[in-house]
């Protein structure tokens, strides 16, 4: 069986290839390509955008490069197809563009039935839950940065739900997506009922495979957001919490990635967008210089060693699928205190691998951060309960082997 991928970002052997910087994302990738090149019978195609338009071999791996700016990028990606001769094409994620001409493309090849799209996200409906409560006059605000580059919130999330057109046609002409949860379920199928649906899991980063937390070596009070980048993620909202939690617990720290807000020199305030601005106020106006920190990109080690020293993580988001955030806090047995969004229910048992809260009650976080800090049993419990959940959800051999079903399936069918 010839399978062909197509995805938003490259593998690092085939980045390392080309010589282009290797971004920590799409790990996950990695360990489904290892497993699938161990499968006789399986050959493997990989496309990715990069408008050098570069073409190769590693691993035994064939890689293609598209350029998505480009007017002729239907063409690019027919051509390609026709290189890969392949018998399933997976597109993996609706969120760009690319995956709208892709599709295009494999409908002029008259090959919509061996497509199948994987949900990741679905920016036509994160769109509606962009703005995460924040106060009307931040949403409104215009910063230097926002006016030179015509960027504040209201235009993100118009680029948001730009996007999602594409998104919804490229659902709309599409035969097959595999999913996870009921929440993308439920979107795709509002927005196309023909479409056939299959369920598989994902698999997660090696490395939160091979370790586990452990109470007696986390930093103790120490609090771990993964994201705070833009609003969705709710860091504003977790700020509130926190500014409760120090009440209590004055030693008590916060850590996420990014750049540093606390610590950034007053000639970089000029880049500062409107959400970012938000983000230094509250820390300003709750006295939390001294208790946030801003970690920079970690790669994998580095976000999993951070897992691993952290007492608490919460996932604070207005809209997720599936957070894989989540599941690895999970798959270490990282105490974990979540928000109650999107398909967060298919993947963790509240009160019994954690606490959920409702999205808009920062102030139960608060809560809930202080019974886990008061109630050491109750970390351990949660561990234990999340770490084998997250193994069953998150199982590499179970998933392949439904990932290959669902491949034998569509391959199958023919028709136009």
């Amino acid at each position: 069986m010839n399978v062909m991928w197509i995805t938003n970002v490259p593998l690092p052997n085939i980045a390392e290839k080309i010589g282009i910087s290797n971004q920590p994302l799409g790990g996950w990738l990695v360990g489904y390509i290892e497993q699938l090149k161990k499968i006789d019978g399986i050959s493997l195609s990989y496309a990715f955008p990069n408008s050098l338009r570069v073409d190769g071999t590693v691993d035994s791996i064939s890689f293609f490069s598209f350029d998505p700016s480009s007017k002729d990028v239907v063409d690019q990606f027919v051509k390609i197809i026709e290189k890969c001769t392949p018998d399933v094409i997976h597109i993996f994620g609706t969120e760009f563009i690319h995956s709208y001409f892709a599709v295009q493309a494999c409908r002029q090849l008259c090959m919509m039935n061996q497509t199948v799209i994987s949900i990741q996200g679905l920016v036509s409906v994160y769109a509606k839950h962009y703005y995460a409560f924040l106060p009307e006059q931040v949403i409104r605000n215009w910063t230097f940065r926002d006016i030179f580059k015509w960027d504040n919130l209201i235009q993100a999330k118009k680029k948001f739900e730009k996007r999602g057109i594409y998104e919804k046609k490229t659902l709309s002409f599409a035969s097959n997506v595999i999913g996870r949860t009921d929440w993308d379920e439920a979107c795709t199928l509002q927005i196309n009922p023909n479409l056939k649906y299959f369920k598989c899991n994902e698999s997660l980063r090696s490395s939160f495979y091979n370790h586990h937390w452990k109470l007696e070596e986390c930093e103790k009070h120490s609090i771990f957001v993964s994201q705070a980048s833009y609003p969705i993620k709710g860091f504003h909202l977790m700020l509130e919490a926190f500014a409760i939690i120090k009440k209590k617990y004055p030693d008590v720290k916060l850590y996420t990635t990014g750049s540093d807000l606390v610590n950034s020199h007053q000639t970089f305030c000029i880049r500062d967008g409107s959400y970012t601005k938000y983000l230094k106020k509250l820390i300003k106006l709750y006295g939390l210089s001294d208790s946030v920190f801003f970690l920079g990109m970690l790669d994998e080690n580095q976000m999993c060693e951070r897992y691993l020293k952290s007492n608490i993580f919460v996932s604070c988001s207005s809209i997720e699928n599936s957070p894989n955030s989540v599941g690895e806090a999970m798959l270490l047995g990282v105490p974990i205190i979540c928000s109650d969004v999107g398909g967060v229910r298919n993947i963790f048992t509240d009160r019994s691998d954690g606490y959920i809260y409702p999205a808009d009650e920062p102030y139960m976080i608060a809560h809930y951060v202080d019974r886990l800090f008061s109630d050491e049993e109750k970390m351990k419990t949660f561990s234990q309960n999340a770490r084998s959940h997250a193994k069953k959800t998150h199982d590499r051999t179970k998933n392949i082997e439904d990932l290959l079903n669902i491949y034998n399936v569509i391959c199958q069918d023919k028709r136009c």
